[in-house]
Formats: structure tokens, C-alpha cells, sequence
């Protein structure tokens, strides 16, 4: 089966790794050593950082009107 490539960059998962507090635990390249509730933490910090960007754009660019 293929790897789906991802969708969050490194230098962004690392990022908020270091938020979360388990950076430590992450080599470049390698996340093979984080928990899966560190993985959950993650994608969850990336959706509320994601919504609160979508949150501070104008309302007509949230809903593509003109």
C-alpha cells in the first residue's frame, strides 16, 4: 500500500511537538517514537491552530465570495 504524503509540513509538526513538549522525542525525519495520544495531541493542536486562522479571514475569503 502507498504512504499518502502528508498534508502538515515538518517544520509545522515540529512546531507544535515543541508546544506539546515531546520535541525531544523526535528525530529529523523520525517520528517513529511518539506516542499515539502524542499523535492525536498533534493533529488536534493543528486543527485548532487551523481553525483559528480560518476564524480571522474576512468572511467573504472563508466562503470564496466576492
Amino acid at each position: 500500500m502507498a504512504r499518502r504524503r502528508g498534508v502538515m509540513s515538518d517544520a509545522l509538526k515540529y512546531e507544535l511537538a515543541q508546544e506539546l513538549g515531546f520535541a525531544h522525542k523526535v528525530r529529523p525525519g523520525d517520528w517513529g517514537e511518539i506516542t499515539a495520544r502524542e499523535a492525536g495531541s498533534l493533529v488536534r493542536a493543528a486543527i485548532e491552530r487551523a481553525e483559528r486562522q480560518l476564524a480571522q479571514q474576512p468572511r467573504r475569503l472563508r466562503h470564496g465570495w466576492r
